[in-house]
């Protein structure tokens, strides 16, 4: 995730220790977060610009580079980064969904928290012109980005609706795989996003999610502040917890796989904090019983 300036100038007093709004967070209710969230990811479509997943910076000789750096290293091909319309990959990922899915052709796929659709044109692109994908993310003004990226690039078979992943403006088991990249643990209430999830897939669809989980429990400083909040650390909740929550749902063959993938970016989201040592991306699967 790339910061604003001043949110970048609100994480580096947090790391030193001199800033107590991490304690506001504790009193929040839970569409006060998503307004939270909200408002932080429309400042960043409207900034057109792209990070490095969570992280204050990005290394690189380019901003060009950096991102297809960070993307490559996320499990993504050139080809896959150089395919997608202008614009869409914003860096803001922790894995590669479509590299988990086995989408095939003819498929209805969801996103979860699309963004500028970086992973839903992908997904249209191995569905092909009889498959349809549907992008959803809460976010007014990263709806207008992907929107007018697919329009730009004449994508016709994918659309993107305005919505909350808890609430998903989907009918009932009209989906036949559901991936998502690095949003759910932005949810309050993630609870209700895979009781969605299972609502909207046909009998024996399948989830193929990459996100952010904590292998211990998180310090309660972390969990409270917004901007870790907002920078996919600060909800990420425990690997067993998580399944526990899938397979509450009803999913089945719930797979959650660890991934050092981004240990080390973790680290340099966070060094005085040292959130590498709880945090770490992970594939999470799962099957709706036929």
């Amino acid at each position: 995730m790339m910061w604003s300036s001043g949110d970048r100038s609100l994480f580096q007093e947090f790391l030193a220790g001199r800033t107590g709004k991490g304690n506001r967070m504790q009193n929040r209710d839970n569409d006060s977060i998503r307004s939270l969230v909200r408002e932080h990811y429309g400042s960043i479509a409207q900034e057109n610009t792209a990070g490095c997943g969570c992280g204050p910076s990005c290394c690189g000789t380019t901003p060009e580079e950096s991102l297809t750096a960070y993307s490559t290293q996320l499990g993504y091909t050139p080809t896959d980064i150089s395919s997608v319309p202008t614009g869409s990959n914003l860096g803001l990922g922790c894995g590669n969904p479509t590299g988990i899915a086995g989408l095939r052709p003819g498929e209805v796929v969801l996103d979860l928290g699309s963004g500028a659709g970086f992973d839903a044109f992908l997904a249209a692109q191995q569905v092909g012109p009889t498959g349809f994908v549907i992008g959803v993310d809460m976010t007014p003004e990263m709806i207008k980005k992907a929107r007018r990226n697919a329009l730009n690039a004449g994508v016709k078979n994918v659309q993107f609706r305005l919505g909350e992943i808890e609430q998903l403006p989907v009918e009932d088991r009209s989906v036949d795989v559901v991936i998502s990249n690095c949003v759910i643990n932005l949810s309050p209430e993630k609870e209700s996003v895979f009781r969605e999830a299972f609502r909207v897939l046909k009998a024996g669809g399948r989830l193929a999610i990459s996100d952010i989980v904590a292998t211990a429990e998180l310090p309660t400083e972390v969990k409270n502040d917004p901007v870790l909040m907002c920078g996919c650390m600060g909800g990420a909740v425990t690997i067993d917890r998580l399944k526990a929550v899938i397979e509450e749902a009803g999913f089945v063959n719930v797979r959650i796989t660890p991934k050092d993938t981004i240990r080390k970016l973790v680290r340099d989201w966070s060094p005085a904090l040292g959130l590498d040592k709880f945090l770490i991306s992970a594939n999470i699967e799962g099957k709706k019983p036929a």
